[in-house]
């Protein structure tokens, strides 16, 4: 594994891979990894010949700069986990080297209603900063093929957009790969780190309630099983920002289910200063 701070030097390197005929694979992390983040790079040494993870904590994408500042940053176990992974690259580069012309009056993308829903409209302009880091990043990287994780479900929407927006969807293949969670059904998280021995036994409720979700969901009306599975986390102690049901293709909210139709059930709670999200395919 060789480590780059430099767009520069990325660029120039896989210049020469890609004249070689070698295929390049792509895991955008934001650090603090875990074994999730460890299953899209092995996954992409499956697909592709050479794997770039980046490691770069976005300034654009947090609309609470306290949780920006209190975002773990865990670069020296990153490197240790990746080097014995089948990692090819790691690219870490500084604010300045992404935006070279600072974060104030950047581009704005047209995200339609993604951005007025569940995660846009409790995190606004959460997307926009998304878009923006991943923009630079692609097209820095231009990979054969992206990997993220479908624990955040909305997320990889929007980036399937960005996709399309700048022109990369028909030469990028994006893999979402499923949730991994721990053996007690939480999901993994970078976030996972803030949460105290007490709060990390509590968390898991917020899988339990997914998997309500699942075990409950039957063809029509769905309100009331969002109102129990939201009873769930309340009652542990979780503030509810949303546990709400959808269709997995376009995330439309949903009210009532024709017994078809592929669901998603998506939440984001507070356990005190945290915010957990995750998501389940209820069928």
């Amino acid at each position: 594994m060789i480590s780059i701070h430099k767009t520069a030097f990325l660029t120039a390197h896989l210049r020469k891979l890609r004249n070689k005929g070698l295929t390049i694979g792509f895991v955008p992390t934001m650090g603090a990894l875990h074994n999730a983040h460890i299953d899209l790079v092995n996954h992409s040494a499956t697909v592709c010949n050479i794997t770039v993870c980046s490691i770069f904590v976005n300034p654009t994408q947090f609309n609470d700069p306290s949780d920006y500042n209190k975002y773990p940053v865990t670069l020296e176990s990153d490197i240790r986990m990746l080097a014995t992974s089948k990692t090819t690259i790691l690219f870490t580069p500084p604010v300045s080297e992404i935006y070279t012309e600072g974060t104030s009056s950047l581009e704005h993308y047209d995200l339609g209603y993604l951005e007025t829903l569940l995660e846009g409209e409790f995190r606004p302009g959460h997307f926009q900063g998304v878009c923006q880091v991943m923009a630079r990043l692609l097209k820095l990287v231009t990979p054969d093929h992206l990997f993220m994780g479908q624990k955040d479900f909305q997320q990889c929407m929007v980036v399937q957009l960005l996709l399309h927006l700048i022109g990369l969807d028909k030469t990028t293949n994006f893999h979402i790969a499923p949730t991994v969670r721990e053996s007690d059904g939480l999901a993994m998280s970078s976030r996972n780190l803030r949460l105290n021995e007490a709060e990390r036994k509590k968390a898991v409720v917020v899988s339990q309630a997914l998997n309500f979700a699942k075990e409950n969901v039957s063809a029509g009306e769905l309100t009331r099983l969002e109102i129990e599975a939201t009873s769930m986390l309340i009652s542990s102690g979780f503030k509810v920002d949303y546990f709400e049901i959808a269709k997995a293709e376009n995330l439309e909210l949903i009210n009532e289910w024709d017994g078809k139709s592929k669901l998603v059930a998506l939440t984001a709670a507070f356990l005190n200063q945290v915010r957990l999200i995750d998501n389940m395919l209820l069928n």
